[in-house]
């Protein structure tokens, strides 16, 4: 028992077999002190912050009626986890969530034998569940398991091949469909709009009557509105009230003893008991520090660059204005990719196709054969998910699809499962593909422009965070594909000659350390195909080429560079600096950019060491006569 003022319930609560001695007619108030002690830490530290609201009563029944962790809940996503880490040992640190050294943002395996699987990414609960409770047939095992995902998630075509599966198979284990209208975003889509007409049939309080439901052929379904889900072999109950604290517990403890595959449709509201945040769940679902009381966020910053995501907004705007034939498409990303203004100007051209990557690379590559020209905006991390679907149904037949890739390096709190370390690596071995990565904004615009003119698929890949405060250019003018330019020339002080290569926002650092070498830097623009005859030029010209890139190591530009000076057998030394061969965990972007190596002292640090390596000596003694 840990006291805290003005928390009387929720100081003794440390784990859920201390939660499980209280009667469970005080569940509802320590509901109320749980969301007040949400809605005060994270007004001062910030993070994910409507989505833990709504599941507070939810997190409470699991731990209450389940015996974990001996019983397996698997949450998607994680983002809405912050109550269940709560009530398992990790409430006193909840401050430090998503901060370097700090509680994971999602859930993590390795922080808590309550975190029965690592997520992070939407719509794998259904299929971790099913291998769980496989095992426990298997291995003859008593046990409950239960994933929790969200209407959002259930968008995926993952969760559908999983409920298929599991109910083909008769797994013992309960499916917890969160229902609150809402992705980041409004939740869309068909199943979406069926929740709506039920709601409204019901005349369930929910979310889902602030926007009317597309108009159906028919509503004899409603009269089983589980028919989908018992179709998979899924008994369905519901829906309940996630916020009745006794109807959930009655329905899980009806449920939790049941065999085979049960689906429980819960609705909840995204920002539950913080007005602001009802009101806007978008606007609060996930936020920087904020007045706890008004919900009111501090004055912001003039910011004298914009953000590469409003660059790219903007850029898409005006070229839909100047050619009907440009689309956007977001896997339920619209706000984070920076599409807001587009789907409002434009919203026949619009496509939000939900939590679907793989359909909304495919789409895309639909109406690149019909002669319109689809751009995806996708996050990098999320571009994995549509892997298979950029290699087959993109770039195979060549089709001008432009991929606008945010998020590319190291992203911050988010951590490994949000950052974008491999995309260079996994684009530059397609074949077809045109792969960029700007270095400010006027770059960014001029790639886009670029990607849009060609008659293959390609790919601008952009960093979190703002450009460097450059005046835009009247015209974004293509650029010539492939070739890189110097953007700082040595003069002449420095023995050995150094150049370096930079990528993308690398480019930056770059030039602040080689004006303390009196190096060389080239911008080089393309990551596919890159500039050989620039290369070359630089490696007979210094005596050490540097490649810079937020990317991993293994596989990306500067293996790249690699493989054009091998093939032309020059033997310059190089140093290839990007990220290591692991998982960066969270952080700020900047932190975990010094951690790499790759801010500009680090990078200073590791040109220093190279110069002063063996193989450089004949180098020196060439460049001074000696």
């Amino acid at each position: 028992m840990t006291d805290i003022p003005g928390y009387a319930l929720l100081g003794r609560i440390q784990t859920p077999d201390e939660l499980r001695q209280l009667p469970a007619d005080e569940l509802p108030a320590l509901a109320v002190e749980m969301r007040r002690y949400l809605i005060e830490t994270l007004g001062r530290i910030g993070g994910h912050f409507a989505a833990n609201l709504g599941t507070v009563e939810l997190s409470l029944a699991l731990h209450y009626c389940l015996d974990t962790p001996h019983d397996r809940i698997v949450w998607d996503v994680g983002h809405q986890a912050y109550p269940h880490k709560m009530l398992t040992g990790r409430r006193a640190r909840l401050e430090t969530i998503r901060r370097l050294g700090g509680l994971a943002p999602f859930c993590l395996r390795a922080e808590s034998e309550y975190d029965t699987f690592g997520v992070g990414h939407s719509s794998t609960s259904i299929s971790a569940a099913a291998g769980m409770a496989a095992a426990a047939r298997l291995k003859e095992e008593t046990r409950r398991v239960v994933a929790v995902i969200g209407d959002g998630g259930m968008t995926a075509g993952m969760a559908f091949e999983a409920l298929n599966h599991a109910g083909h198979l008769g797994l013992d284990m309960l499916v917890i469909y969160n229902d609150n209208d809402m992705s980041i975003s409004e939740n869309v889509g068909a199943l979406r709009d069926h929740s709506a007409r039920l709601m409204q049939k019901l005349g369930m309080k929910a979310p889902h009557a602030a926007r009317a439901p597309r108009a159906a052929h028919n509503e004899a379904h409603l009269d089983h509105p589980g028919a989908m889900f018992e179709t998979f072999g899924f008994r369905y109950s519901g829906p309940v009230d996630g916020h009745d604290l006794p109807a959930l517990m009655q329905a899980l403890d009806g449920l939790k003893n049941a065999r085979g595959p049960q689906l429980l449709h819960v609705v909840t509201v995204k920002g539950k008991g913080f007005a602001p945040a009802e009101a806007d769940p978008i606007k609060y679902h996930g936020i920087t520090q904020f007045d706890p009381v008004t919900g009111a966020f501090p004055a912001k910053k003039s910011e004298s660059a914009p953000t590469y995501t409003q660059v790219f907004g903007d850029w898409l705007c005006r070229a839909a204005e100047r050619d009907r034939l440009v689309v956007g498409i977001t896997p339920a990303m619209r706000e984070g990719s920076g599409l807001v203004q587009f789907a409002q100007r434009f919203p026949a051209r619009y496509f939000d196709v939900g939590i679907a990557e793989q359909h909304a690379v495919t789409l895309a590559a639909g109406l690149a054969c019909e002669g319109m020209k689809p751009v995806c905006a996708i996050y990098s991390t999320f571009l994995q998910r549509g892997y298979d679907q950029l290699i087959h149904d993109v770039a195979i037949q060549n089709l001008p699809v432009l991929f606008a890739i945010d998020r590319g390096g190291l992203v911050g709190a988010d951590g490994a499962t949000h950052h974008g370390s491999f995309d260079l690596s996994y684009l530059r071995c397609i074949p077809n593909l045109v792969v960029m990565a700007p270095s400010d904004e006027n770059e960014c615009r001029r790639m886009l422009s670029t990607g849009l003119t060609l008659a293959q698929p390609s790919a601008v890949r952009y960093p979190r965070g703002n450009g460097i405060g450059l005046v835009p250019e009247h015209e974004a003018r293509p650029l010539a594909v492939g070739k890189g330019r110097i953007v700082r020339e040595a003069h002449g002080r420095r023995r050995p000659r150094v150049a370096i290569l930079a990528f993308g926002a690398m480019v930056q650092p770059a030039l602040e350390a080689a004006e303390i070498l009196d190096a060389v830097v080239a911008d080089m623009r393309f990551v596919k195909p890159l500039d050989a005859e620039l290369i070359l030029e630089l490696a007979n010209e210094n005596d050490l080429l540097v490649t810079i890139e937020d990317n991993v190591r293994l596989g990306g530009a500067g293996s790249g560079v690699n493989e054009v000076l091998v093939a032309q057998h020059h033997t310059v030394p190089v140093l290839n600096l990007g990220l290591p061969d692991q998982f960066v965990e969270h952080g700020t972007r900047e932190e975990l950019l010094a951690q790499a190596g790759l801010d500009t002292a680090g990078i200073l640090r590791a040109i220093q060491k190279r110069l002063r390596s063996r193989d450089l000596d004949e180098a020196k003694r060439g460049s001074t006569g000696g």
